[in-house]
């Protein structure tokens, strides 16, 4: 089971570009256009800008990879 329900997924957005985050890994949501990381706490997402993280080129790619990289939008 993910920390995420599914249709919540589907409605979450990124605060700042307002696009759909990726799920990547039971502890972290993901912006890949922005390249910024919003993590999960007990299960509650943290989507404020001031709290999201830069990700490098490397970590870029492993969030996709752990994400399945499948971003509708």
């Amino acid at each position: 089971m993910s920390a995420i329900d599914d249709r919540l997924l589907k409605i979450l957005a990124c605060p700042e570009d307002k696009g759909p985050l990726l799920l990547a890994g039971e502890d972290t949501l993901y912006n890949p256009r922005l390249r910024r990381a919003y993590r999960i706490d007990d299960g509650i997402p943290v989507l404020l800008v001031d709290e999201a993280r830069q990700v490098s080129d490397t970590e870029h790619a492993e969030l996709l990879a752990r994400s399945g990289g499948d971003l509708q939008e």
